[in-house]
Parts: C-alpha cells; sequence; structure tokens
C-alpha cells in the first residue's frame, strides 16, 4: 500500500500531515520526471478547490514545478473533472488538482492526473512517494533560462464550461433548477451552466470563504437542498462535493436521488437508445441490493469493483463499458470524461428526464433501496480479524440466512485500523441482527479494541 497516496490522491490536514514542503515536492519531482526525454518544455495544469489551504499548495507545487524546468499553468478554482478534461484536450504532460473532496476544510490533498485525465497508475506514485522521502537534491534544480515559468489559463476552465454546456440535447427553458454548490468548486462553473441552457436556476451554499466548504451543505449533507427544492417548488437539485466529482439529485417532492439511483436512471435510458455498451453498467462492492435487483428486471448486466471511482474507471475503461459509479455520487461517462463530474452527471439526468418527459421521481420510482447499516469496528489487527475462522464462519452464516433478500460485507479501511461490518435487508431491525452477530464475534475473540 502507498505510504501517502491513497485511491484519491496524496491527502491529509493542512501542515499536518500534507505539508507545503510535501506539495513543493511532489511539484519539483513532477516537473522533473515528465521532462524527460521532452524536445519542448514540459507543461503542467493546476487547479484547486475554495480552501483556504489550496492557495498555499498552488504556491508550493507551482515552485516546485518551475524549480524543476517545467511551466505550470493554472486554471484556479475549478473542479476535479475539469482539470482532467483540460490536461487531456489541451495536451498537457501532467494535471493537479488541489482538493480534499468531500472532506473539512481543514483537510486538503493533491490528485495527480496523466497526459490522458487519468489517475497516474501506481508504478509512477511509488516513484513521487520515494522522492518525497530522499535526498532534495536527487532531482537537480533547473538554472538560467531552464527555469520555468507560471502561466494564468483560467481559458481552459472557461472551455471546459462551453464543453458542458455543448452537452446538452435539449433547452431547459421553463424548468426551475435548485444547486448546491457546497461552497466549494461548483461555485466557479455550475450556476454559468444552467444559465446559458435557459434554466430558472436557483443557487444555494455558493459563497465560499476558505472554511465553509462541505460545511454542513453539498452532496454529504443533501438535507438542506431537500428542504429548499420542496419549499420554493422545484423541478430537481443537484447537489455536488467541494470539488465537484460527486453529484446527488433531488426529485420535485424532494427526495433524495443516490449515485446508486442516477446508475438506474441512466443506464435504463441507455439501454432503451442502445447506447449502453455490452449492456452493462460498472459499480462497486457497496451499491445497494435493490440496484441490482432493478437492473435484473430490465435485463441489464453489471460489474462490482472495490471501493473507489479509480477502480470503476479501470474496469469501464479495460472493458469498453460506458457508465459507471458509486452510491457516493461519483459517475463516469467514459464517452466524455475519465473520472466522476458531477455537473456532467446533472446535464446527463436532465437529458433522461426531457427526453423521456418524465418527472424525476417517476424515474427512479422502480428502485427499491433496502435498509443498510454500517458499523466501524476499531481493531488490533484488520487482516487477522477478517482471516479468523470464527468471523468468517459468523459471515457465511449471515450470508446464508440472508440469501437473496439481502447481504452482509466485512472489509478493512484502506487508511484506518478499522474493519467495517455492513449489511442490507428488507428492515432496519435485520440489519441490526446480522452486523451485531459479526461484530459479537469479533469482541468475543479479542480483535476489537
Amino acid at each position: 500500500m502507498s505510504k501517502y497516496f491513497g485511491t484519491d490522491g496524496f491527502r491529509g490536514e493542512a501542515n499536518k500531515n500534507l505539508t507545503v514542503d510535501h506539495a513543493f515536492k511532489v511539484g519539483r519531482f513532477l516537473g522533473w520526471y515528465y521532462s524527460q526525454g521532452k524536445k519542448d518544455k514540459c507543461r503542467i495544469v493546476i487547479g484547486k478547490d475554495t480552501r483556504r489551504s489550496s492557495y498555499m499548495f498552488e504556491y508550493a507545487l507551482a515552485a516546485g514545478i518551475t524549480a524543476s524546468g517545467a511551466d505550470a499553468y493554472l486554471l484556479h478554482v475549478t473542479t476535479t473533472p475539469s482539470v482532467a478534461y483540460v490536461t487531456k484536450t489541451d495536451e498537457f504532460d501532467c494535471g493537479i488538482m488541489i482538493s480534499a473532496s468531500h472532506n473539512p476544510y481543514y483537510d486538503n490533498g493533491i490528485k495527480v492526473m496523466n497526459g490522458k485525465g487519468e489517475k497516474l497508475d501506481e508504478e509512477t506514485i511509488l516513484k513521487i512517494e520515494n522522492y518525497i522521502d530522499s535526498d532534495p537534491d536527487s532531482v537537480p534544480l533547473a538554472t538560467g533560462e531552464n527555469i520555468g515559468r507560471t502561466v494564468d489559463y483560467s481559458a481552459g476552465r472557461n472551455r471546459y464550461t462551453g464543453f458542458l454546456i455543448s452537452l446538452a440535447t435539449r433547452s431547459y427553458k421553463n424548468i426551475k433548477v435548485a444547486l448546491d454548490c457546497s461552497n466549494g468548486s461548483a461555485s466557479a462553473i455550475a450556476k454559468s451552466v444552467f444559465d446559458a441552457l435557459g434554466a430558472e436556476t436557483h443557487v444555494i451554499n455558493n459563497t465560499p470563504d476558505g472554511t465553509n466548504i462541505n460545511s454542513g451543505c453539498g452532496s454529504t449533507h443533501p438535507e438542506s437542498l431537500c428542504r429548499f427544492v420542496k419549499e420554493q417548488g422545484c423541478d430537481i437539485g443537484f447537489a455536488y462535493d467541494g470539488d465537484a466529482d460527486r453529484c446527488f439529485a433531488v426529485d420535485e417532492n424532494g427526495r433524495l436521488i443516490n449515485g446508486d439511483l442516477i446508475l438506474y436512471i441512466c443506464g435504463k435510458y441507455l439501454k432503451e437508445k442502445g447506447q449502453l455498451e455490452k449492456n452493462t453498467v460498472v459499480t462497486t462492492i457497496m451499491s445497494n441490493i435493490g440496484l441490482y435487483k432493478a437492473f435484473d428486471a430490465e435485463g441489464i448486466s453489471y460489474e462490482k469493483t472495490g471501493v473507489g471511482d479509480k477502480y470503476v474507471y479501470e474496469n469501464m475503461s479495460a472493458n469498453g463499458f460506458r457508465l459507471g459509479g458509486e452510491e457516493s455520487g461519483h459517475i463516469i461517462f467514459s464517452k466524455y470524461a475519465t473520472t466522476g463530474d458531477g455537473i456532467l452527471t446533472s446535464l446527463m439526468v436532465m437529458e433522461v428526464m426531457l427526453e423521456s418527459k418524465t418527472s424525476l421521481s417517476k424515474l427512479a420510482d422502480p428502485v427499491t433501496i433496502y435498509p443498510q447499516l454500517l458499523r466501524n469496528v476499531r481493531v488490533t489487527d484488520k487482516n487477522d480479524t477478517m482471516n479468523d475462522a470464527d468471523v468468517l464462519a459468523a459471515v457465511k452464516k449471515a450470508e446464508e440466512e440472508l440469501g437473496s433478500n439481502g447481504r452482509i460485507l466485512v472489509r478493512g479501511s484502506g487508511t484506518e485500523p478499522l474493519v467495517r461490518v455492513m449489511a442490507e435487508a428488507e428492515t432496519d431491525e435485520i440489519c441490526a441482527k446480522y452486523v451485531n452477530s459479526v461484530i459479537d464475534v469479533i469482541t468475543k475473540k479479542g480483535y476489537a479494541v
């Protein structure tokens, strides 16, 4: 497992376990690494979200990049998918997004993409990590005319906005749309897209101050948008996270439409249009059993990957699938993007609603989301716990008793000494019964801390 980089970049509390020194070294390494074998100047594009520390990390990364002789192009406040788009379409050697996504403002992160706008491969990540822990002078500093420069590249963000607008197949005139921008990156783009398409756009949580990103708002706290949509009589609402790579929708009744429901709505629509490649949608193991039952009823096949949109995209890319995503709202439309894109997802949901002339509530009705219970258990050792014969026996027994009307999932946290025990079933009481049955064994065997 990587020391610094997880499934979604290098993340931590700003200036505690993710420091300006880390950012400078990451920039310095990337500027040097992507300059190798190039005849012309290496070009790296950087975007950031609205956190107070994002500005600090932007300057540190740019300093490292230019110190190694590459040029740093600054998109300023923008979304993660816009960085992926610009990196690919404008032929940058590398793209960087400064964001901790849905985390609180005091956290931040460095997401690195290759020249195709895809998340970095493990081999390159390990090279970055090795440099972080090595002698800084193992990467040479540029001198004289070889020192890089910084370039204002806000025009790239504007082109991405134009790209989103171009995807709409119909006017949004007379459609009342609510947007929750989470006081994050979507604040710079989302409203202008919907306004340009003719919607009556109502926006909340659109005044970032550096410390209010994701604070009681956005896709991690959609309750305020649910209330707003109902109170204002909106036709539909969309909630984004801090870097706008996630999206939840809200129907006209104020009901939350999560990532699983969006996958169903868009998957069914694409199948009806003959555009669902290989009749398959890619999900993660955390998707609800109700989604799979609904897919079965529609004759739609599905794949299951590990948790993380990185793994969803890898599966889609390897197999040529067009649609995939997570319950958490990372939805990937591979025809248009290499990563989850919240605003793009909004446009695709709008397309289904307008083309079918059907309300969002009716589009989601066929899916019955099963109750779910997730409990985290802090343990002495994740692997020992999950490989214990008695724990495995308890899990197997739960699986057999739940049968096709539920499931139980036990997995280790990727970042903490936790074992996550999750059950889905027809009632909350059944979920609690089987989660507790497994946790009781973990506790009796002495693994629980």
